[in-house]
């Protein structure tokens, strides 16, 4: 090898293992700060755009379970007031079958009647009441009923229908004006109840099936959302003990380089004694 002022291999040779070394360095410290092994595309282009598409189905989901949590508060609250309404009924047709007496008298009859108007008003305050988010299934404004999100892109969708449980409606039948003041009109009411009662029930069942599939979705779109989580996390984190290992080794490393490059900085000085 020959022996030149000019030229140091040795210290060119040197420095760039210290280079090399100072950049594993500054990766390692990367991944250790960030907690990710890809942080950006220049880390790795591939994993970093299949991380991506999946953050972005996992933040599409969070929207989804929204949309599935005002679902499940819209059709709890109308199933709250369905059965508000069929409890109403049944004493309603309590007091009509009870008036339906003939051997009753007819003070009597009056008061029951007058029990009877004030369950039957309440039902239009309950109708008018169930609302949620600005939304009520059963006083028959809304025309689609609730639509609900049901996957990433939003091409699939669940659908509570409308039950419209207003008095003189297709399902509680009986008029908002309903009254008796002799037996006959209330037998021939407690009958009309006792057929809208069997609608509600039938709008209750329906809405607790919708209310269902919506609770079992929800919970589907959970674990969904949380699998993706884990293997966002799978092919991008960082393994931390194996990061603080290599960033113990790599230390040790540097400091040897630095020596190194010290040495061969210093190799060129021995020409001075060719000349003593």
């Amino acid at each position: 090898m020959t022996n030149s002022v000019n030229t140091n291999y040795g210290a060119m040779v040197a420095l760039q293992n210290l280079n090399k070394t100072n950049m594993q360095l500054q990766t390692t410290q990367n991944r250790i700060n960030t907690g990710l092994q890809v942080a950006n595309a220049k880390d790795n282009g591939g994993i970093y755009a299949i991380a991506q598409r999946m953050r972005s189905d996992v933040s599409a989901y969070g929207v989804v379970q929204d949309s599935l949590n005002r679902g499940i508060s819209t059709t709890d609250v109308t199933l709250a007031a369905g059965e508000a309404i069929s409890d109403l009924l049944i004493e309603m047709k309590e007091k009509a079958l009870a008036a339906g007496d003939t051997s009753l008298d007819t003070p009597s009859r009056v008061a029951l009647n007058e029990d009877f108007k004030a369950l039957r008003d309440q039902i239009a305050t309950i109708v008018e009441n169930a609302e949620f988010n600005g939304l009520n299934l059963i006083d028959g404004s809304a025309t689609n009923g609730f639509i609900a999100l049901a996957n990433a892109d939003g091409s699939k969708t669940i659908t509570v229908g409308t039950e419209n449980l207003s008095l003189s409606g297709t399902i509680v039948t009986l008029t908002s004006t309903a009254s008796f003041g002799t037996a006959t009109a209330a037998s021939d009411i407690a009958s009309q109840i006792a057929t809208s009662l069997e609608n509600v029930n039938s709008a209750l069942a329906r809405l607790g099936t919708k209310s269902k599939a919506l609770e079992i979705h929800q919970t589907f779109v959970t674990k969904l959302s949380d699998a993706l989580e884990s293997g966002i996390g799978n092919l991008v984190d960082a393994d931390m003990a194996k990061e603080s290992a290599k960033l113990q080794s790599l230390q040790v490393k540097q400091q040897l380089g630095i020596q190194a490059l010290s040495i061969a900085n210093s190799a060129p000085q021995s020409v001075l004694s060719f000349f003593r």
